[in-house]
């Protein structure tokens, strides 16, 4: 058999490909994990509600749940969002080749190989220690398709092959800040290189009013891509609290209206911005180059954490 190899040519180093079955009659009860990583301390939570499910922080901020027995159970909102991008992406069923920016506990990743059965994919995750707990603890089921490498989201997406991915998925937090690399006109111009014609670009990001991060991202996409689009809740995007923004960017037409069916029917629904009401929004803002670019901004305190 071949060596896999990742977007960058390089060797893949994949997560274990296997697990046992869950016993509930001879499993014992999980407990909470606590390890240092490398960028902070990361802790798996059990939830009590389902046996194999697990919420992942890191320094006290929620950064992935997973449910192994189930992994089409999406519990944060954003997430959600994300995966309605990726549901109506392709045709359903449809096979895909994914680039996924930032992997947390591979929530996404495992969703795709649940819903979209022979996708290829490749996550890119910096945090080498975060990896190995993953690894240990939420490992992948067999023939999953699913390579994860240790390598920078920037470095990687700038080495990956052109015209290399169906949809680049974009979840990379330093701590509750998307990096300042992560945020530039030239950042989004190595993204749409890699994105094949009909591809689609789904970032999560964070913002809050007058949204001048948000603002210069779409800015930043505009200038690449012709088609956008952001997934907020209606008091996000009214600018009455800070919270998550969902962009979406493609060269090809967005499927605006099986996007909207989708958000508005979840539990906390979500509108979908486009048209003429995200130019509004853009405004004079303008690209953003790797000189002046910046993390996006602090979120206000207890906006993301536990407790």
């Amino acid at each position: 058999m071949d060596t896999p190899t990742g977007p960058t040519g390089t060797a893949a180093r994949p997560i274990p490909d296997t697990h046992p079955q869950a016993d509930p009659d001879q499993d014992p009860d999980p407990v909470p994990v606590t390890r240092p990583v490398d960028h902070g301390t990361a802790k798996l939570l059990p939830d009590v509600d389902r046996r194999r499910a697990w919420l992942l922080t890191v320094d006290g901020a929620p950064q992935s749940y997973v449910d192994l027995d189930a992994p089409a159970h999406l519990e944060f909102e954003y997430v959600r969002r994300l995966a309605h991008a990726l549901d109506v992406a392709a045709a359903p069923g449809e096979p895909l080749d994914a680039l996924h920016l930032g992997g947390g506990a591979l929530t996404l990743p495992r969703y795709l190989a649940a819903t979209r059965p022979g996708s290829r994919q490749h996550v890119i995750e910096a945090d080498r220690g975060l990896l190995a707990l993953v690894a240990e603890h939420l490992p992948l089921p067999a023939g999953s398709g699913i390579e994860v490498h240790a390598q920078d989201a920037r470095t990687a997406l700038e080495e990956a092959p052109e015209g290399s991915a169906d949809v680049i998925v974009a979840d990379v937090f330093g701590g509750s800040r998307v990096p300042a690399h992560l945020t530039s006109v030239e950042y989004a111009r190595a993204a749409a290189r890699v994105l094949r014609p009909h591809g689609l670009y789904a970032a999560n990001l964070a913002d809050g009013a007058p949204f001048d991060f948000l603002r210069g991202q779409l800015a930043n996409f505009a200038s690449v891509l012709p088609y956008l689009a952001v997934i907020a809740e209606p008091s996000v995007l009214r600018g009455r609290r800070f919270g998550n923004a969902v962009l979406l960017a493609s060269s090809a037409e967005l499927p605006l209206a099986a996007l909207t069916r989708r958000v508005a029917g979840d539990a906390f629904p979500a509108r979908v911005e486009h048209g003429a009401a995200l130019r509004r929004l853009i405004a004079g803002a303008l690209p953003v180059r790797d000189a002046e670019a910046t993390p996006s901004p602090e979120p206000p305190s207890g906006a993301f954490s536990l407790g």
